[in-house]
């Protein structure tokens, strides 16, 4: 004869660190801050792209927006350690030279 055992149900976990989680107000400001930054990439991007794109068709540019400055490469990661260098505490954002900037494949 078999006997039944009875399993309690999983106990639901919750957070590691539950005094860090964010406010719905808080995550759609960041988000708002992380848009606002990606346009303003976005911007410069689009005004020198027409110039460099039949040159360097492919390769990658990495932008800093407080300054305007970009930085090519072929190599992805080499574009963003140029910026880097020059700017270490600044964040940039890195497109590819291409008809939409993307970078990568889907």
């Amino acid at each position: 004869m078999t006997e039944s055992t009875s399993q309690k149900p999983a106990r639901r976990r919750g957070r590691i660190f539950p005094e860090r989680t964010l406010s719905p107000e808080e995550l759609a400001r960041r988000k708002l801050e992380r848009e606002a930054f990606h346009q303003r990439c976005r911007a410069i991007f689009e005004r020198v792209r027409p110039e460099l794109i039949h040159q360097h068709y492919g390769w990658y540019i990495a932008i800093e927006p407080d300054s305007g400055d970009y930085f090519i490469d072929e190599d992805k990661e080499v574009a963003h350690k140029k910026a880097l260098e020059k700017y270490p505490n600044a964040v940039h954002c890195v497109f590819c030279l291409n008809e939409i900037g993307a970078t990568g494949t889907i």
